[in-house]
């Protein structure tokens, strides 16, 4: 039974990020800490209740295509009725829509609970999220008069459609055509990969669907974006007929099973019925902003699932009596999770899922600041920690997200491997996550060839710096944390090199540096990682007394596992960053 990790949330949000301090912005006046604890409490009954019993049921019996339409997953249908009377799809969006105004970090914190507990079912609301927050900032009065409500309120859901079969993540490819007609065009292409692009839990949905205006140029500069509705909406807000929008089928997968992942064609008859998003030809920026909410909740989705897989690890490794571990009396035999090992790879997947979890949550902190801050200063600076690590928070927590379930069927031993346990399941679930929104190369580039390159590495200098700077003050007494104190600056020290080496890439030979990418944005992440575990320890040394000892203890010890067993990565990373590249630009496609 999936545990809400309640007690570690409220540690990240009160006293690692102090989340309350944004009341202090007037669009967060009435956020507190007081509010943040009945949300996350509300959300974890909801996500063990509700969500976690349909999780296992989901994967086996999955959803349904027919000709007519996708059939989500048994049970399904009822939990989102409970989740849309529950007031979710409200929280974070505009109060002017039917919103709840609480900040983007507390919404990310809640999310973890839901990809924990059933990440088939929460990647219908995160689209839609996405969906809205897109159509809050680009779409015309109109538009968001007729969609926002409905689909804030959870009544319509909405989507996400970009791909198509011969594009894949390359968009300057797109051939989905539309054709004006009138102040609308019709829409006609087919797109792959649409995630819960079609199900029966709404009455509508809203497809924000990229195509090329007839006549536009080549590339990405030729892309515009649409809204298209499954139903059309009539001027009074009810709904009217069918669009000629259609699933043909839906994909076979590795993973999330329950999730329908839909082939659509547009424009079969007369054409798909779409509206134009603000300005022709600026698709993909508007897109972007769908594209950069869902990285970072997918992020999340990637340390979530691994949290999932670390609780039915230790549960087994509780439970499960074999072999007698070192200092045991002869003849007896004791729960593996006293074998060293055992505890190691525990140790691992926890370690590593509360510095993913710090580091997307102090991610998601930096657009409240951004969007909110009273201080321009604040703003701008703040808007630039959050675009730099966004890459590095979807990138570097999904594939700790896989490594971590990977490491739970190992504790499970062979019945790791028997579909019954569980445990197979996280594999599959999580590993679609260092894929869908961008591949860990594609966000590895996108953190080197446009957050670093354009202002020549200013922002991630000053970020080392600030890093540097604040473990270089803290101070506790307790020798755990001193250790993870001394490991994380000298990862920051190897980050601060090898960043060096990757500029000088940049400036004279560029596929040096994409070479070498990933190993980078996998140093930033774990660098960071280090930097939220050490001063979490620094918090949790100096609070160590009370009702609280045992989890503030835990707090400094597995800060300490981290520096000794998981950040020594940094050096082989950093190695490979500086020295690496070469290896791979001169090696022949021929002989590989």
């Amino acid at each position: 039974m999936y545990r809400a990790p309640l007690r570690e949330m409220r540690f990240v949000l009160e006293e690692l990020l102090r989340a309350g301090t944004l009341s202090g912005c007037p669009h967060f006046a009435e956020y507190s800490d007081e509010l943040g604890r009945a949300v996350l409490e509300e959300a974890a009954h909801f996500a063990e209740d509700v969500l976690d019993p349909l999780n296992r049921p989901g994967d086996i019996e999955g959803a349904r295509w027919t000709p007519e339409g996708v059939h989500a997953a048994p049970g399904f249908r009822a939990a989102y009725e409970q989740f849309v009377a529950g007031g979710w799809p409200a929280l974070g969006a505009e109060p002017e829509y039917g919103g709840q105004a609480v900040p983007r970090v507390l919404v990310s914190a809640v999310g973890e609970f839901w990809g924990s507990a059933n990440l088939a079912f929460k990647l219908g609301p995160m689209l839609t999220h996405g969906a809205v927050r897109a159509l809050e900032l680009t779409g015309s009065a109109v538009q968001k008069a007729t969609y926002l409500p409905k689909m804030v309120s959870g009544e319509w859901s909405g989507t996400m459609v970009l791909t198509e079969p011969q594009a894949g993540s390359d968009l300057g490819q797109v051939r989905t055509r539309a054709v004006p007609d009138g102040d609308r065009y019709r829409l006609s292409g087919q797109k792959i990969f649409i995630t819960w692009g079609d199900h029966d839990l709404t009455a509508n949905t809203i497809h924000m669907v990229l195509a090329r205006i007839e006549g536009a140029p080549s590339g990405v500069k030729g892309i515009s974006l649409f809204v298209v509705p499954k139903v059309l909406v009539n001027a009074d807000g009810s709904l009217g007929e069918r669009n000629d929008v259609r699933c043909l089928s839906i994909e076979h997968k590795l993973g999330i099973n329950a999730s329908p992942t839909c082939v659509l064609a547009f424009g079969e008859k007369a054409g798909a019925v779409g509206y134009l998003v603000g300005e022709p030809g600026r698709g993909l920026e508007y897109m972007f902003i769908m594209m950069n909410s869902a990285r970072l909740s997918v992020g999340s989705e990637g340390y979530s699932v691994g949290e999932r897989a670390l609780q039915r690890a230790a549960d087994w490794a509780r439970t499960r009596v074999q072999g007698r571990p070192p200092g045991a009396e002869r003849g007896s035999a004791a729960p593996i999770i006293n074998h060293p090992d055992v505890k190691r790879m525990l140790l691992t997947m926890k370690s590593q899922i509360e510095a993913s979890r710090a580091l997307t949550l102090y991610t998601a902190m930096q657009f409240d600041l951004a969007a909110a801050s009273p201080d321009a200063a604040v703003r701008a600076a703040s808007q630039a920690r959050g675009e730099l690590l966004t890459p590095v928070v979807k990138g570097w927590c999904t594939e700790v997200g896989n490594e971590v379930a990977g490491i739970g069927v190992q504790v499970h031993g062979g019945m790791g491997f028997i579909e019954e346990t569980g445990a197979a399941q996280y594999v599959r679930d999580v590993r679609i996550t260092t894929i869908y929104e961008g591949t860990t190369g594609i966000q590895a580039n996108d953190l080197i060839g446009r957050k670093i390159a354009r202002d020549r590495g200013a922002a991630v200098g000053v970020f080392i710096s600030e890093m540097q700077r604040e473990l270089e003050s803290l101070a506790a007494a307790d020798p755990a944390f001193e250790a993870i104190r001394r490991a994380a600056l000298e990862g920051v020290a190897l980050l601060a090199r090898a960043t060096q080496s990757l500029g000088r890439a940049l400036a004279t030979r560029p596929e040096l540096a994409l070479a070498v990418s990933v190993p980078y944005l996998k140093l930033c992440g774990y660098v960071a990682g280090g930097w939220l575990l050490a001063r979490s320890a620094a918090l949790a040394a100096a609070a160590a007394g009370g009702a609280d000892r045992e989890f503030y203890a835990a707090k400094v010890h597995t800060a300490g596992f981290y520096g000794a067993q998981v950040l020594p990565n940094a050096v082989a990373l950093a190695r490979v960053v500086e020295s690496g590249a070469a290896s791979v630009v001169e090696t022949d496609a021929a002989l590989i």
